[in-house]
């Protein structure tokens, strides 16, 4: 990087983590609302327990059916428009949806879409925010990889995971302030509307430095734009080495789009299942749920809305930092690995205070403060949430945008992060469902679910671990030799060229 613009770099860095920075308010803000829903949308309807819990989790994770959907839709859109372009999409769908979630009878009240009537048109907002996650979640990762040389790469994609956890914590103290000094039918009524409108803000700076960014050289060589990208990578690489880094672009994209399983089935086994291990360790029920977690340990709800922003907030924050500046030190795996190790302990040891009753809803108030075990149980939420910030979280986002050849690279992300949402979803809707079970409750008291999550953590563990290449300090037109080197066009050429 020493002839090339590193302020460049970074800025343009910067302006795609905006699409993180959604991704993290987008996860965290409907941990502020839950009670909300299910007191304006749910309770109303007078359903049964396990009907009534059902449709508490899916009006709390239905946005993830529209992660799905973006995600589904970001690859075709990177590679026909561009991955600026598409950034630019999810945010004015992230503006509209924001408004739109916090306010579902405005327009919808001319079709009587009042009280809990309005269900269908929040869910339509939430499905329309989501569809802006899933496009941001891959896009944001893509391009900050493509612009990226390859010694800083890692560091600066775990700037997307900062990103996502500087969201995360600011909407916890933003949820925090929201409902601060009043009271719960305060939150239940008004509070919850302002915590969701308040995601147009970042929604609308993404619109506005996306306006303001190139497009990655990468694509434009996809579109036979050459002369622009080798302009562009002078200015990121330096002139010396513009012109080697475009002939190496160039040779993975003779063919500019390939079939997906042209490098073989393991590099998109390998995707979607780091995708998939990212949230079966638990994270988003963490983070969804946080305040619903401090309060089964006894806290009240402003505690709750505090003991959100500082422990989970602050912890995630600190340990992504860290992160960034050891993952392309240490590298993807033993990141991976100790993370996930860390992850499992931390989740039994939560499931057991549970189980034992050591921890229970209304400790604070029985004892009169809390008790040396609810100090324990936080203790386990803070390290839980330090080795997946380390580990899982930026490091996954890393990985899905550094594995995949170029001419594969749109596609096959779309897949992978596709693939992260459902099974994001599948987290979010069971476990209310989980912790919500008389009969889970009065056998493990409020701890299945946690043991759930530990054992998908060790599992990741033994992926990683027996599948997962090593990408440290590679370029991405060299990682594709990890898959099939015998398909690669380089070696194609010079195998022809000696026969």
């Amino acid at each position: 990087m020493s002839e090339g613009n590193t302020g460049l770099v970074v800025a343009l860095t910067a302006a795609a983590t905006l699409g993180g920075l959604l991704f993290g308010y987008d996860t965290a803000v409907i941990s502020g609302v839950t009670s909300a829903i299910t007191h304006n949308f749910v309770a109303p309807r007078h359903l049964s327990e396990a009907h009534a819990n059902l449709l508490s989790g899916l009006a709390i994770a239905i946005a993830l059916l529209g992660c799905v959907l973006g995600a589904g839709i970001a690859g075709p859109v990177s590679t026909r428009i561009g991955r600026r372009a598409g950034l630019l999409i999810a945010g004015v769908l992230f503006l509209v949806s924001s408004l739109g979630a916090g306010y579902p009878e405005f327009f919808w009240s001319l079709f009587g879409a009042v009280g809990d009537q309005a269900l269908p048109a929040f869910l339509f907002y939430r499905v329309m925010g989501g569809t802006a996650i899933g496009m941001a979640s891959m896009l944001a990762p893509m391009y900050i990889a493509e612009v990226a040389p390859p010694e800083i790469r890692g560091m600066l994609v775990t700037f997307q995971q900062i990103a996502i956890v500087v969201g995360i914590n600011l909407v916890y103290f933003v949820n925090w302030l929201i409902q601060s000094g009043h009271s719960h039918a305060y939150l239940m009524n008004t509070a919850w509307r302002h915590m969701l409108a308040s995601a147009a803000i970042p929604a609308a700076l993404l619109i506005v430095f996306m306006l303001l960014v190139p497009e990655t050289p990468r694509f434009l060589v996809l579109k036979d734009r050459d002369a622009e990208a080798l302009s562009l990578l002078e200015r990121l690489v330096g002139r010396a080495s513009a012109q080697a880094t475009l002939r190496e672009i160039k040779e993975t994209l003779i063919e500019h789009t390939r079939p997906l399983r042209s490098f073989g089935a393991l590099v998109l086994v390998v995707g979607i299942l780091l995708s998939v291990f990212q949230q079966l360790v638990g994270i988003n029920a963490v983070l969804y749920y946080a305040p619903r977690m401090f309060e089964n340990m006894g806290a009240s709800t402003n505690q709750a809305y505090w003991e959100s922003a500082t422990f989970v907030g602050v912890t995630m924050t600190a340990f992504t930092l860290a992160a960034t500046f050891t993952v392309d030190k240490l590298g993807r795996k033993p990141l991976l690995v100790v993370g996930a190790f860390v992850m499992a302990a931390a989740m039994i040891v939560l499931g057991w205070l549970f189980d034992l009753h050591l921890v229970s809803a209304g400790a604070h108030a029985a004892a009169g403060g809390a008790s040396g075990a609810s100090y324990l149980a936080i203790a386990a939420v803070v390290v839980y949430i330090m080795g997946f910030s380390f580990s899982w979280g930026p490091v996954v986002w890393v990985m899905l945008a550094e594995i995949y050849p170029n001419s594969i690279r749109g596609k096959a992300m779309s897949i992978a992060i596709g693939a992260q949402w459902i099974m994001n979803f599948v987290v979010s809707l069971t476990f209310p469902m989980l912790d919500g079970s008389a009969y889970l409750n009065r056998h493990f008291n409020h701890g299945f679910a946690y043991w759930l999550y530990s054992a998908g953590a060790i599992l990741a563990a033994l992926f990683v671990l027996r599948y997962v290449p090593e990408t440290k300090g590679r370029t991405l037109e060299s990682i594709q030799e990890l898959w099939h080197p015998a398909r690669t066009p380089r070696r194609d050429a010079s195998e022809a060229a000696s026969s």
